[in-house]
């Protein structure tokens, strides 16, 4: 009688032996302070994992990666790059660099399978603007002084624009809907929970900048969780009326605690973003109590976090503050857009490349102006895809609002998408959003959800009754 290898335990083992290795191996490198030799294997293994899931269950694949996203960044090598004189070196292996190449390349596999299995793509406006976005970006990195650095950029920002594809390649009706937002939400418990369990024990994540100390969460700068936190808000108001009871419950704590963070990371940007999006909710659910409530909270929020009122009264300050990690006040950022609108006039038709603004000028920031960011590092063509985006994003929430019937947790979710358009439109005037690509993963999620409900016939055309629903538990 011969003996054969059990495949599933010849691979269980060689799985036990990797992981044996890869555990002694990060243990040897965290006690001897080699936080890159910790990192990497274990993002190694984890990217492994991935990858089979990627491509055995990759409906699964972009859930998870939708889930944990928003914990990727604890694992950073590098800080932020604003004023590194090369951080891309160092940047293209962080993890969250190598979670986008891989996510990238499954994704370029799914979708060539797709189009070959059923000969076309679901396509919208939207999806076709972000498209020339990703394009320009792609294009005018070639061009730029520092192509690596830019490269990473262009990768960075195409993998929010194929995000946008896949998801609208997943969301058919409003089943596969409800999955991608509670896989949104699912990353917001983590980001959360992280946050309350280090607060909790005297060590909250937080950045001093200047005289203010503010809550970074689970992400590399407060700046970004704040702008997180902020599409997590006004979505979340929205949709909350229409959720079964026993859902309502976990999102009304999840808000109250984004809503505590959100002003301890004392982002204006986000705390205007927050106040007009949720206004636009308001007024689109014709609610006059949400808006009593807003009042409330706005006040609320002053006395008890008296810190938030010192940072927007530094918007009247007249000393220089260009070097004040907190002292960008609305005077610095006039003479800063002055001074790098000209850097456009060595290409005004490509731009000088994605992410080179900071490189480029003494200050070291980037423009904190995504139209004029548009213009300077992507030229006229990636101004004329933002703009066409942006008007996309737009006509995008009208339409899905038009389509969604009254009542209904479809109407929720283009209402939420309508509070989150607004607030991304009007930040982008004074604010680096395109540069948090972490947190426009979560916008396009919510992008393609009201995509979804925009591509649906209207309840009058379909010849339905408006109805009343809610997400069942």
């Amino acid at each position: 009688m011969t003996n054969r290898l059990d495949p599933t335990r010849l691979l269980t083992g060689g799985a036990a032996l990797v992981a044996a290795v890869v555990a002694v191996v990060a243990g040897v490198s965290m006690a001897a302070g080699d936080r890159r030799g910790m990192v990497l294997p274990l993002a190694a293994v984890a990217g492994i994992a991935v990858a089979v899931l990627a491509l055995t269950r990759f409906a699964g694949y972009v859930l998870l990666m939708l889930a944990v996203r928003s914990c990727v960044d604890l694992f950073k090598l590098t800080g932020p790059s604003a004023g590194q004189a090369d951080p891309a070196a160092t940047a293209r292996v962080d993890p969250s660099t190598l979670l986008a190449v891989l996510f990238l390349l499954a994704a370029g596999l799914w979708l060539a399978a797709q189009l070959s299995r059923h000969g076309r793509l679901r396509g919208s406006p939207l999806g076709w603007a972000m498209l020339l976005v990703g394009a320009s970006s792609m294009v005018s990195a070639l061009g730029a002084s520092r192509p690596a650095n830019s490269l990473l950029e262009a990768l960075r920002i195409l993998t929010v624009v194929v995000m946008f594809v896949v998801l609208e390649q997943l969301m058919p009706d409003t089943a596969a809907i409800r999955r991608v937002l509670l896989a949104c939400y699912a990353s917001l418990v983590l980001a959360l929970g992280y946050t309350v369990v280090l607060t909790l024990l005297g060590n909250p994540p937080a950045e001093v900048k200047g005289d203010f100390t503010r809550i970074s969460g689970t992400f590399s700068q407060s700046t970004t969780f704040g702008r997180y936190l902020m599409f997590m808000v006004i979505f979340g108001f929205a949709v909350y009326r229409f959720l079964g009871r026993r859902l309502r419950v976990p999102l009304a704590v999840l808000l109250g605690l984004s809503l505590l963070f959100l002003l301890l990371t004392n982002t204006r940007s986000a705390l205007l973003g927050a106040a007009i999006g949720l206004v636009v909710v308001a007024a689109l659910h014709r609610s006059k109590r949400m808006l009593v409530t807003l009042c409330l909270v706005a006040v609320a929020g002053v006395a008890l976090v008296p810190a938030v009122g010192e940072r927007f009264a530094q918007l009247g300050t007249s000393r220089a503050v260009g070097g004040d990690p907190t002292g960008n006040t609305l005077a610095w950022r006039i003479d800063y857009w002055t001074e790098i609108v000209t850097l456009a006039d060595r290409n005004p038709v490509t731009g000088i490349g994605p992410n080179m603004t900071q490189r480029e000028t003494d200050e070291a920031k980037k423009p904190h102006n995504d139209f004029l960011r548009a213009y300077v590092e992507t030229g006229l063509l990636g101004l004329g895809a933002y703009l066409l985006m942006l008007a996309a994003i737009l006509y995008t929430a009208r339409t899905a609002l038009r389509r969604a019937p009254p009542g209904s947790f479809e109407r929720g979710v283009a209402v939420g998408f309508a509070g989150c358009a607004t607030a991304f439109v009007a930040v982008s005037a004074a604010s680096n959003v395109i540069s948090n690509v972490v947190t426009l993963w979560y916008f396009v999620a919510f992008a393609a959800a009201a995509n979804a409900i925009a591509r649906q016939p209207a309840p009058d055309q379909a010849g339905e009754q408006p109805r009343s629903t809610s997400v069942p538990v």
